[in-house]
């Protein structure tokens, strides 16, 4: 039952098979909840099964919205405010109406108020591509075992060059990234450094600092699990940048015994301070929590809708078959139209640039112009 409209609504469909009928009931079931015959532009994302053929469920979904400006790609999975789906086909849609529009536009016409929504697949993230003025948000698609097939799509057409920008618009928003790690050190000066090698933190070898500062259970361990761990490469001042979450995350590639360095995936500089840090469930949770208030108190307002992109190794398979970032965005505000996918790399803000996260989510809270 229509209770008033909305302009904006999410709706999800999914089953045994990969079919474009989940598209259209996903569109149709936004459609009713939001009150609208057809939409401006609609936010469609579909599960890894779809990623070799996508076109017949974006057609169904054009067809469905009234509207050619389906905007999307495929995930690892999907959400919405309903519900999350990790392990069968489907698609999630979000309608957008009144005054909200999706905008396909290029780079020279954007100011550096503009809001992005960027996808795009591994292959189309590229630093010319990420770094410009406007506010990127959005996600790399992904699939559970990073083999692809990837794709991305506007105008109801797979994108060729494998990256897609529309330009939210009609809105005003905030957006926040929740990286959620736990830190084992203070951050510390990186005093010697040999291409990706770190090799002395402060005045002490770089493997000693990060075994000294692991929890005794992880210590003691016969493999000490350096997936969990990384370093927080900190930004402006040392002193509140944990707190404030002005860091970005360098991940460990190899823990070298005979000199004691660690390899890292990017490569260090001498004179930055770097943190130690492990993944934590607990602390995630925690960060994400503050995120949402940070986020809402920025906004000045509660939101109409959200867009929320977790890391595929973030959602429900970090947090023990449930998805607490979602859990808590919906605790905060129950009935908010949300949409999103659990990618292979999450786009947002960081110290005023565009950046690149793992194992993060990236929020973005908005709240619709008036409407006549």
């Amino acid at each position: 039952m229509i209770m008033e409209q909305r302009y904006v609504a999410t709706g999800m469909s999914h089953g045994h098979r990969a079919l474009p009928e989940h598209a259209e009931q996903a569109v149709k079931r936004a459609l009713a909840k939001a009150g609208l015959e057809r939409a401006n532009a609609i936010l469609l994302f579909l599960t890894p099964e779809y990623a070799a053929n996508p076109e017949p469920a974006l057609r169904a979904a054009a067809r469905a919205g009234g509207c050619l400006q389906v905007v999307g790609c495929t995930g690892a999975g999907i959400l919405t405010e309903a519900e999350w789906v990790l392990d069968s086909p489907g698609a999630a849609a979000m309608v957008l109406g009144g005054d909200m529009q999706l905008t396909i536009s290029p780079q020279s016409s954007r100011n550096d108020e503009d809001m992005v929504l960027s996808l795009c697949t591994p292959a189309g993230l590229t630093a010319d591509w990420l770094d410009v003025p406007a506010r990127r948000f959005g996600a790399v698609s992904g699939d559970l075992f990073g083999h692809g097939p990837f794709k991305v799509w506007s105008g109801a057409r797979v994108s060729d060059a494998e990256q897609v920008d529309a330009v939210l618009s009609g809105v005003r928003g905030v957006l926040g990234a929740s990286q959620g790690v736990r830190a084992l050190t203070s951050p510390i000066e990186v005093a010697e450094v040999q291409g990706y090698d770190i090799k002395r933190l402060g005045n002490y070898p770089a493997l000693s600092v990060l075994v000294q500062s692991l929890p005794p259970a992880v210590r003691e361990m016969e493999r000490v699990p350096l997936h969990l761990i990384m370093g927080g490469v900190t930004i402006g001042d040392p002193e509140t940048a944990i707190r404030e979450g002005r860091y970005r995350l360098n991940h460990i590639v190899a823990a070298n015994l005979n000199d004691q360095s660690i390899t890292l995936s990017e490569r260090p500089a001498r004179g930055e301070r770097i943190f130690w840090a492990m993944r934590d469930a607990l602390v995630a949770e925690r960060d994400m929590l503050g995120c949402i208030t940070r986020s809402t108190q920025e906004l000045g307002a509660d939101p109409d809708f959200a867009l929320l992109f977790p890391c595929m190794g973030r959602g429900p398979n970090f947090f023990g078959n449930r998805d607490r970032d979602l859990d808590n965005l919906r605790a905060r505000f129950p009935g908010l139209p949300i949409i999103g996918m659990y990618g292979n790399g999450e786009i947002g803000p960081l110290d005023g640039a565009n950046h690149l996260f793992q194992y993060s989510v990236v929020l973005g809270l908005f709240k619709a112009a008036a409407v006549a």
